[in-house]
């Protein structure tokens, strides 16, 4: 959709007050789109693509429109909410404050700071405020027991990254608008916008390379709108990316098609990975793939072959067993065919606000610094697997949770088995939720308290301009005034109330407490443009707008674009960034290798122990004898990101997505019809929806969007109760993990299915 608008409010007859025009990035998904919108007082009128964004030209998807339901939403909490006698009753924000530290503060007293879990949703990496307060409410908190949303969603990615790179951050996206050969596995863009990968207006980017010449695969067990559109669809059984991608890598190697050109002098441990990926020969896993061993060869050189070609793989490759691995090998084939880190194939992005990863060597990275108390899992980036929460709650002993912060997540429907964590949630001691909506988790707390509506807060994307296929900078200040405290300044306090310096301390403490450590790093390092110089000559500089936005004017300022307080002219600042309302292109993207490496070897790690490791696992998984069962994969809607937005009617109108596609062949086989409710069953659950035949399937794949079941009681969420579905995480088992990083498992579901007629035989 391009250059689209919508009419959401008519102005009162006879209403005097002037129009505006506000120019901001939707904040919705992972595409970072600009949009224009128009305001009326405090009415949105109108909502349409910015077509002078300097990233997106106007396009925007559904979900845009929906940002004034957002704003408007009369179930969207206002107000804080204290539990009492078993309800929920709105209070005041001191009252508020005051319960948190009463309920809180006692648990960490008696059993400890690790009493306290953390759970982080996905909607905090598209709130700037959010994200660069959370680390200071988790230091002062002090607990190991933190979960977020990125083990069920893209650990592998950041522990492939930093096993190679040295960086967990250090992921290198598709450059798609100068590749001739693009290889999607796991991805569904012309649905997602792009995950991992901030591309506005996928669907012409993909266009544009055929248009060119060029060619497009995209491998998937679903024949997706983007399988559609491409020029080659290859379907492949549920979670074996890794088995199909080494595989490529091993023909890439026997039939010398390298290409070291560029990135020979970089690598480390060749031989060794040789030697490791050398017994996966396609003819060797083509029956667990699901693809023969010619069409394996064929792809192979094909993407070898091609003058520039770029590979992306999300979740379908990253949520199984083999998360890890699959992302490793993602890389590797970029790195053996001579297109990593190099124009048309996959490049680092370069981020305004962003500091330089490497050095002349780094400390490299590690996970397991310590362990789960009950399964003994291992942390990776300071958090454990969400697939143990429940454990860490229902399992009575020293550093048992007692307590719980959730901070825009929804881990009832999100997470693996999550009928057991709702059980874990109801015997918590006391929870506190920062959230917008009273959902299936939050029903759950204690206290929750509500920050603003997204128009109500300023925006920059921090996480997005880190992962786009072209390097941009986009600022936009509030559309509307804040009724209530804003994300940041909730997280302050609730750092101060961790940190024992009680209820009613002023937040603003933790924002010159922040943007001081910040300043005192840079003028103290003597590779910085402004060392030694003083902080608070610095720190005078800055906009003065207090809390997030002062941060991000000093990490924009010292980003590799920044003007560094007055050294570089012309450079960037936030201030310059307001004056482009429409952003500022800041070039496409480019080589930056080795420079941003930051192993101990200050080369690129081919061959780690945990890939090594991981390998051996692989090739103990291809001998085993494929099972006959049908497997449970994910689906997504370009009308759903997270749940939460099933609350907004523009987004949920229409027939119903939470249904399950079922391949004919598998339907009259199990005696299923079209329309007709079915039982779906695993180990941990089962589900009662409505099956859908299609061949869009493959043959033993079954598929189930994810975020929907919003048939629990006491929510204050009437549209999402309205479209309930069921909930897919009813299914997926929270014993099963990626080992090397966590990840859960929630693609290649061992499921059953018959009719629910015949439910007696269930």
């Amino acid at each position: 959709m391009s250059g689209g608008a919508s009419s959401l409010a008519t102005p009162d007859a006879g209403s005097d007050v002037e129009e505006r025009v506000l120019f901001r990035t939707c904040p919705l998904c992972e595409a970072a789109c600009g949009l224009e919108i128009t305001v009326q007082g405090e009415r949105v009128e109108k909502i349409r693509g910015d077509r002078s964004h300097v990233l997106s030209r106007g396009f925007v998807c559904p979900k845009a429109f929906a940002l004034a339901e957002l704003h408007e939403d009369p179930d969207r909490l206002r107000r804080p909410l204290v539990k009492r006698g078993g309800h929920h009753v709105e209070v005041g924000w001191e009252e508020a404050y005051a319960e948190v530290e009463s309920g809180l503060m006692p648990l960490v007293e008696e059993y400890g700071r690790d009493s306290i879990g953390v759970y982080l949703g996905n909607p905090n990496v598209h709130n700037h405020g959010a994200f660069l307060y959370l680390p200071a409410v988790l230091e002062s908190l002090g607990t190991t027991n933190r979960y977020s949303s990125s083990t069920v969603d893209q650990m592998p990615r950041h522990v492939s990254a930093g096993l190679m790179f040295g960086s967990p951050f250090a992921m290198a996206v598709p450059d798609l608008d100068h590749t001739d050969f693009l290889l999607l596995l796991g991805t569904n863009p012309f649905e997602s916008n792009g995950s991992l990968c901030t591309a506005p207006d996928f669907p012409r980017r993909m266009r544009a390379i055929r248009e060119r010449g060029g060619r497009v695969v995209v491998v998937d067990p679903r024949r997706t709108r983007t399988a559609r559109a491409a020029d080659e669809h290859v379907s492949i059984r549920p979670g074996a990316d890794a088995l199909l991608l080494v595989a490529m890598i091993q023909v890439v190697l026997e039939a010398d098609l390298c290409d070291w050109s560029r990135l020979g002098a970089f690598v480390k441990d060749l031989e060794v990975m040789a030697e490791a990926v050398s017994a996966f020969r396609p003819e060797q896993v083509a029956d667990r793939c699901g693809v023969t061993a010619a069409r394996i060869r064929a792809l192979a050189v094909g993407f070898a072959s091609a003058e520039r070609a770029a590979i992306h793989g999300r979740m379908g490759i990253h949520a199984s067993a083999f998360g890890t691995l699959a992302s490793w090998a993602v890389d590797v084939l970029s790195i053996v065919t001579g297109n990593l880190d190099r124009p048309g194939g996959t490049l680092f992005p370069s981020a305004a606000h962003s500091v330089p990863m490497g050095g002349p060597s780094g400390p490299g990275f590690e996970t397991g610094r310590w362990k789960s108390r009950v399964r003994g899992l291992p942390e990776t980036l300071g958090e454990f697997p969400v697939s143990t929460l429940a454990d860490e709650i229902l399992i009575p002993g020293a550093g048992q949770v007692r307590g719980l912060l959730t901070v825009a997540g929804n881990p009832a429907l999100s997470t693996p088995h999550a009928g057991r964590l709702e059980t874990a949630l109801e015997a918590l001691d006391f929870m506190v939720s920062v959230d917008i909506y009273l959902n299936e988790t939050t029903r759950h707390a204690d206290v929750i308290l509500p920050p603003p509506s997204a128009l109500e807060r300023s925006h920059y994307d921090v996480v997005y301009t880190s992962l786009a296929v072209r390097n941009f900078a986009h600022y936009a200040g509030a559309t509307f005034e804040a009724k209530g405290p804003a994300e940041s300044e909730i997280l302050a306090k609730l750092a101060l109330i961790f940190g024992g310096d009680g209820a009613t301390a002023d937040p603003s403490r933790v924002d010159e407490m922040l943007i001081q450590r910040v300043l005192e790093g840079y003028v103290s390092d003597a590779s910085s443009p402004v060392y030694g110089r003083a902080v608070q000559d610095l720190r005078a500089e800055t906009g003065g707008r207090g809390g997030p936005d002062d941060l991000l004017d000093v990490m924009l300022r010292m980003g590799p674009y920044g003007d560094a307080f007055g050294r570089r002219a012309g450079g960037l600042s936030l201030a310059r960034l307001e004056a482009h309302p429409h952003g500022i292109d800041l070039g496409p993207l480019a080589p930056r290798l080795p420079e941003l490496l930051a192993t101990p070897s200050s080369r690129i790690e081919l061959a780690p122990p945990t890939i090594l490791s991981d390998l051996e696992r692989l090739e103990g998984e291809r001998v085993e004898r494929v099972g006959s069962g049908l497997l449970l994969v994910g689906r997504r809607d370009i009308r759903s990101n997270n749940s939460w937005m099933h609350n907004l009617p523009s987004l949920v109108s229409g027939a119903s997505r939470s249904v399950l596609h079922v391949h004919p062949e598998d339907a009259a086989r199990v005696g299923v019809e079209d329309g007709e409710e079915v039982i779906v069953a695993s180990r941990v659950g089962r589900v009662r929806v409505v099956a859908k035949l299609t061949d869009e399937v493959m043959p033993g794949v079954v598929s189930l969007p994810h975020g929907w079941g919003h048939d629990r009681s006491y929510m204050r969420m009437d549209v999402a109760r309205s479209h309930a579905g069921v909930n897919a995480n009813l299914l997926t088992d929270c014993r099963l993990i990626d080992p090397s990083s966590g990840n859960g498992v929630l693609n290649g579901i061992s499921v059953s299915l018959l009719p629910a007629r015949e439910s007696s035989r269930a």
